[in-house]
This record gives structure tokens, sequence and C-alpha cells, in this order.
């Protein structure tokens, strides 16, 4: 684990990201506040792409916690059987979504907290709700940014809770909301787990990472 990088330094490595992306998007496809929901929750342990194939004709028909309980668990379940974890995760949309319909008015709450009570949303997928969709300048963290903020020294912890708390800490507040986007990017298409791009990484001089490849 890296140590903790200057304020100065961390400023120009969100600097170069703004330049490169200003406004960097999530890659889960959504329609409104609950196919982001839904999207985000079947992507545990699941790659964007393969969550993007299986809910583009699901989306299409199903766009609120009524229609998914109109649909059924079987017809839930026949849409997103390429998933991994397909069953459970069928089941805990079919149970999140009675949930929103009896006690939310068929609406996605905007708290952490409410979020959280729901079946199969965790913290990062609340997080990533309330950063998408409400702008709240909430931190998802998953093995991407686990990995970058602990190789570059941006915001490193030995957990997830503990990175979460040092991207809060560290990360200049203008840069709050698009953080984790420019942060998962960079792991997902420069600083890779097993061989890191270092030579094309436009922090390389920035970063705390002894290991770079060449």
């Amino acid at each position: 684990m890296a140590k903790q990088l200057d304020y100065h330094s961390i400023r120009a490595i969100f600097d170069r990201f703004r330049e490169a992306e200003p406004t960097p998007k999530g890659e889960l496809d959504h329609t409104n506040a609950y196919t982001l929901l839904v999207a985000v929750a079947l992507s545990a342990q699941a790659t964007d792409v393969g969550v993007n194939k299986a809910t583009k004709a699901l989306f299409q028909i199903v766009d609120t916690p009524q229609k998914m309980l109109d649909l059924g668990l079987d017809g839930l379940t026949d849409h997103i059987k390429t998933i991994g974890l397909f069953r459970q995760k069928a089941k805990n949309v079919m149970k999140m979504s009675q949930i929103l319909v009896d006690d939310y008015d068929g609406q996605v709450p905007n708290s952490r907290a409410a979020l959280q009570a729901l079946p199969g949303v965790g913290r990062k997928t609340a997080n990533v709700v309330l950063n998408m969709w409400w702008q709240h300048p909430a931190q998802a963290v998953d093995t991407h940014i686990f990995r970058v903020g602990n190789r570059t020294g941006i915001c490193p912890g030995k957990t997830v809770e503990a990175v979460e708390r040092a991207i809060e800490d560290h990360i200049p507040t203008d840069y709050q909301h698009h953080a984790h986007h420019w942060l998962i990017l960079h792991g997902r298409y420069i600083c890779t787990a097993r061989k890191p791009k270092c030579p094309a990484c436009p922090i390389a001089d920035l970063c705390q990472f002894k290991e770079k490849t060449t």
C-alpha cells in the first residue's frame, strides 16, 4: 500500500483526469433511477458489458417496480440468466420491487440508509445510485478504485471503508462528484490488475506505485 499523496499531487492528478474526460459517466445502461438501481444490483460480481446485454431487452418492457412485479420472477430470471448469481439476484430484485411499491409508492428513495435496507443493495450500490442519479458526492468503492487508490497513493486504505473515507478526506471538494468515475475508468482501462499500462498513464509521474511497467 502506497503512502498517502499530498493535497497538491492529488489536485494535479484530478486536473489531468478532468482534462482528459470532463464529465465521466458510469457504463451501466439505464433510463431512470429504478433501472439504474436494478442494473447496479445485478452488476455485483459481473461486468457492466454483461449486465447491459442482459438488461437491453428487459428495460424495454420494465422500467418501474410494478412492471417488474408484473413480469414475475420467472420472467426476470429468463432475462438475466447470463449474469453470475442470477437466481439470487432475481429474487432480490423482486423483493426490492415489492418494497418500493408497498413503502415508497414505486419511487426509489434518495437516502443511503433507505437504499441499503433494500434486498441485495449494499453500500456500494447505494452510493452509485446516489452519485449517478442525484449527484450526491457519494463514493462507490469497487475493486478498481480499491486497487488504484492503494497503488497510486490517492486514497490508500486496508478496507473498502477506509478507501472511501480517504477519498472523502483527501480529494478536493470540487472533484468529489466525479471522483469515483475517474478512478473506476482509470482502473478499468489503464491501471489494470495484472499488467498496468504505466507507459500510457497520464499520472505516472505522480503515482507512488513502485512496480511500474515499462
